[in-house]
């Protein structure tokens, strides 16, 4: 079972140390470089990391890059600001193997009052709710890190290139019949200045392209939800 991990990084160079050192050995860290000035890439590369360019700037941008360039049979994300462990995909990983779920979502509980600021925890809060409603899923987070097949995740074909992505994930996966598990992981305070929730303003266009997604008919594009070496290696392929 091969695994590769997506980390979209926009300056992370204060955290990308500490985040590769705790790649699980044998999986691929595939940082997608969205821009950076900080020397991200070329500390990236230099911890033995494969380096995709993504020009246009997004978060959804740049995990749709690296969903396209993996290769492996499952395809983990994770931030690359030191806020999230990805030695703990571990478990979502199994889970997905094991054919337990198709898509696992970690939920994230603050480690201290720096972790999660008020405006983001509340705006998170919030489409959650909705998503629960647009859905039936029982989920309490739109948290970044998450595992699922490649192949499913290509055949869900995902639009939205901005902060909507990870939702549109879970709602397509949700109309596709796909089992989603969510699980509880520790959410540390990040290295640097958050791109997106360190401001009212990032905030607020992250909801508001939530919204946009939620706002999308239902009828997403079919797409198997599980998949083995065999099917996931085999399927459609992409790049980041």
């Amino acid at each position: 079972m091969t695994v590769d991990v997506v980390l979209p990084c926009l300056n992370e160079a204060e955290a990308l140390p500490w985040v590769l050192a705790r790649i699980p050995s044998g999986w691929r860290a595939l940082v997608v470089d969205n821009g950076s000035t900080d020397g991200s890439a070329e500390i990236a590369r230099a911890l033995g990391a494969t380096v995709v360019s993504e020009s246009r700037r997004g978060f959804g941008a740049a995990c749709h890059a690296g969903l396209l360039a993996a290769e492996a049979d499952i395809v983990c994300f994770c931030d690359c600001d030191a806020s999230l462990d990805p030695g703990l995909l571990t478990g979502f990983v199994a889970a997905v193997a094991a054919g337990e779920a198709d898509l696992v979502l970690g939920r994230r509980r603050a480690r201290g009052l720096r972790s999660w600021p008020v405006h983001a925890r509340a705006g998170n809060l919030a489409l959650a709710r909705l998503l629960r409603r647009r859905t039936g899923l029982a989920l309490r987070d739109l948290g970044p890190m998450r595992a699922g097949w490649r192949a499913g995740l290509l055949g869900l074909e995902l639009t939205d290139r901005r902060s909507g992505y990870p939702l549109q994930m879970v709602v397509r996966a949700a109309d596709a019949g796909w089992r989603v598990r969510e699980v509880d992981v520790p959410y540390l305070p990040r290295a640097g200045k958050s791109k997106v929730t360190g401001t009212w303003r990032g905030t607020w266009q992250a909801v508001h392209d939530m919204s946009r997604v939620l706002a999308e008919p239902a009828g997403a594009p079919a797409a198997a939800p599980a998949g083995g070496p065999a099917e996931g290696g085999a399927a459609a392929g992409g790049t980041r």
